[in-house]
């Protein structure tokens, strides 16, 4: 019998014990345990605590949620009544104490929610009474250890959202008494365990988001408890396996982002009635949709996107009267979209884009009341644009971009549309004015309406639009006299992408309000445009700016000093315009670029000496009046991939340096007045497959280093004053005498091609040509 000194004694260790956790909690941000946690009141009236009835010890410690920062203290491991230990939601830290391992009664742990760290350690299999153990949502890494294979009346194992790595122990899955596995979020590799059990009793199997690889094994689809399986997010290879008549709870399947092959199995939704979700997207199934899929009448969630699928969508489909979500898209699925989807009045969103469909959409679609998301682009629909689709109030995206669709779009389309956020309608063959009434639509962060044939003027009103984050009109008929409508969106003060180039009706200047647009707008692509006047040097203050569009229109003057100070410019384009004057030396700032288009211009002087970007890729100055010599340290533009200076003036030596630009494809320097000879060096530039330097006053022989350039397939130095042999050697045996027009008694190999005769000629000795 236990006297009450012993009890006194017993329960004085429980408080020693939660004293020693006070001590250890550095941050106690709502005060309980300084206010409550007090030797002056009995241990069991202290907040969180619960103590047992008959021996007054402390079963229970809960502090959910308390925000409570530090550490656990071995003292832990005297409360050895406890049952239950729940810490979940606060911010404790460190490894875990071994003396928890005393805790030989505790049923419940969760420590969901913390920030502990180190490996799981294997003394948790000791605790042999545990039916639930939570440890998500931490840091701890190492491998899930083997000792938690003796856990013998483990219920919910959860260990998801920590940095876990190895393989899953093939003793977790004998547990027979194991209701629900969630092992998600870590770096799980190896396969899936093979058992012995069969484990009878598992609800739940969860392990998405790891690097499980191997083929899914056969009895999971055997496991008659299994309500829902996720292994999304893996490496699973293989097909799916077949379903047992025996899985009649099997309510939700997730297979999406792995490397599936194979059908679909025929007779697999035969065993599954009572479906409510299926995710098969993003891997490599074939083949055709078993028909028996649309007798699963509780479907919510069909996701088979982004395979190889095809076929028709049946009329069936028309059944799934409780479908809520439909992605089909990225398929190879053709066919009409059949009338009967108007019968899924729950869809809430249909993807089907970049398919084969074709016909209409369905007439009567605005009885989908429920629609958010309607994505039909880039499949072949035609015919117009139903109005009821522009009733659907709930309606938050349409995409119906990439089609052949035509006609009009309804005059009161923006009407019906308050949550509207995205318009997708470019590609297509629709014609008319754009309707004003669009501009009720007053949620809208992104419309596309380019590449169509929209007439009339651009709306001045379209800064009502105030959310509006991109804005596409690119590509049409549309006209502007004034661009008065660039004033009205300087109140979308969001505005990132601004298009609306290839309108050649559109013309005026481009007045200095433009640098008034919003201080988010990272790309201005108006080129193919009648904008003439001078490129206002206000475009300088918006400074996000990464991409300009300016070509194809009658830009003159100077290109503006301002556009040097744009730190995040990674494209400039000006080309085909009447620009004139220097390059200026302030593009030298612009550390970010990557491709500069000045070609076409009346730009005259030396290219600056500081250009030298170190991203730039593609430089093209062509067809303008620039001289002086190129730059000596050109070779510093590392990583340049094309570069044409061709049709200026300039004159001297080629710079060596020229050489030294290792990732260069293609390089012009052709019609300029450069001296000297092909530097033997270029034949180190073993990515090039384009080289002109035609027209120039090149001499000396054509290096025989060049034969090393392996990837060379346009080459032309005519018109200089080269002379002696023609390498024979690499590509060379490739071009046609065209390549080398104008040589001065050159030895040449009549291993040509001559086009104009079309004689092929092939090994024969070698002759003298002068021309």
């Amino acid at each position: 019998m236990v006297t009450f000194s012993m009890k006194l004694t017993t329960l004085f260790t429980d408080q020693s014990a939660l004293i020693a956790l006070k001590d250890h909690v550095i941050h106690d941000p709502q005060n309980v345990l300084v206010t409550n946690w007090s030797v002056s009141t009995p241990v069991c009236n202290w907040f969180g605590v619960s103590c047992g009835s008959k021996h007054r010890r402390v079963t229970a410690l809960d502090l959910t949620g308390m925000g409570l920062v530090g550490t656990l203290p071995p003292h832990l491991g005297n409360l050895s009544f406890l049952f239950l230990l729940n810490l979940t939601n606060n911010s404790f830290h460190g490894i875990l104490p071994v003396q928890l391992s005393n805790l030989q009664r505790l049923k419940y742990l969760s420590l969901v929610n913390n920030s502990f760290s180190g490996e799981i350690p294997s003394w948790m299999g000791s605790l042999t009474e545990l039916r639930s153990l939570f440890l998500h949502q931490n840091n701890f890494k190492g491998v899930i250890p083997l000792s938690l294979g003796y856990l013998s009346k483990l219920e919910i194992l959860s260990l998801y959202e920590n940095q876990i790595s190895g393989s899953i122990p093939s003793s977790i899955f004998n547990i027979s008494s194991l209701q629900k596995i969630d092992v998600s979020k870590n770096m799980l590799s190896g396969s899936i365990p093979s058992v012995s059990g069969g484990l009878p009793k598992l609800e739940m199997l969860v392990l998405f988001e790891n690097q499980i690889s191997g083929s899914i094994p056969s009895y999971i689809f055997n496991i008659s408890s299994l309500q829902s399986i996720d292994l999304s997010d893996n490496m699973f290879s293989g097909s799916i396996p077949p379903v047992s008549r025996g899985s009649l709870s099997l309510y939700y399947i997730y297979l999406s982002a792995n490397n599936l092959t194979g059908h679909i199995p025929e007779d697999m939704f035969d065993h599954l009635p009572n479906l409510k979700q299926l995710d098969l997207s993003y891997n490599l199934l074939s083949g055709r949709i078993p028909a028996s899929l649309f007798k699963c009448k509780d479907l919510q969630i069909l996701a088979l996107s982004n395979n190889q699928l095809e076929g028709n969508l049946p009329v069936e489909i028309g059944n799934l009267t409780m479908l809520q979500i439909f992605y089909f898209g990225v398929n190879h699925f053709g066919g009409v979209i059949p009338e009967q989807i108007v019968n899924l009045t729950l869809l809430e969103r249909f993807q089907v884009s970049y398919n084969n469909f074709t016909g209409t959409i369905p007439r009567q679609i605005g009885n989908l009341n429920n629609l958010e998301s309607f994505n039909l682009g880039v499949n072949n629909v035609a015919g117009p644009i139903p109005p009821a689709l522009f009733n659907i109030s709930t309606l938050l995206g349409i995409s119906l971009a990439g089609n052949q669709l035509s006609g009009h779009l309804p005059s009161n389309m923006g009407l019906w549309l308050p949550n509207l956020e995205e318009l997708y309608l470019g590609g297509n063959h629709l014609v008319g004015p754009f309707p004003m009434s669009i501009f009720n639509a007053s949620q809208l962060t992104n419309l596309d309406v380019s590449n169509n044939y929209f007439s009339g003027t651009i709306p001045e009103n379209l800064g009502n639009l105030i959310n509006l984050k991109t804005l596409y009109l690119h590509d049409n008929n549309l006209t502007s006299s004034g661009m008065d409508f660039l004033l009205s969106l300087t109140n979308s003060r969001g505005l990132e992408v601004l298009s609306f180039g290839y309108n050649p009706l559109i013309s005026g200047r481009l007045l200095g309000s433009v640098g008034n647009l919003s201080s988010s707008l990272q790309k201005f692509l108006v080129s193919g445009c009648n904008i003439w006047g001078s490129v206002p040097s206000e475009i300088g203050n918006l400074s996000r700016l990464i991409n300009i569009e300016l070509d194809n229109n009658k830009l003159t003057g100077l290109i503006p000093a301002s556009i040097g100070g744009l730190e995040e410019l990674q494209s400039l384009s000006l080309s085909y315009n009447k620009l004139e004057g220097y390059i200026p030396s302030e593009l030298c700032n612009l550390n970010k670029l990557a491709f500069l288009f000045l070609t076409s211009n009346n730009l005259s002087g030396p290219i600056p000496s500081c250009l030298g970007l170190n991203y730039l890729l593609n430089l093209n100055l062509s067809s303008n009046s620039l001289s002086g010599s190129l730059p000596i340290d050109i070779g510093n533009l590392k990583v340049l991939t094309s570069m044409d200076l061709s049709n200026n003036q300039f004159s001297g030596e080629i710079p060596t340096g020229v050489a030294d630009l290792n990732d260069l494809t293609q390089l012009s320097l052709s019609n300029n007045r450069l001296t000297g000879s092909i530097p033997e060096s270029f034949g180190d530039m073993l990515s090039l497959e384009l080289l002109d330097l035609s027209r120039n006053n090149l001499s000396g022989e054509i290096p025989n280093s060049l034969e090393k350039l392996l990837y060379l397939t346009s080459f032309n130095v005519s018109f200089n004053r080269l002379h002696g042999e023609i390498p024979e050697g690499g590509s060379f045996g490739n071009f046609t005498i065209e390549s080398f027009r104008g040589m001065k008694h050159c030895v040449v190999h009549l291993n040509f091609i001559f086009q104009d005769a079309k004689l092929y000629i092939s090994r024969i000795p070698k002759q003298r040509l002068s021309s």
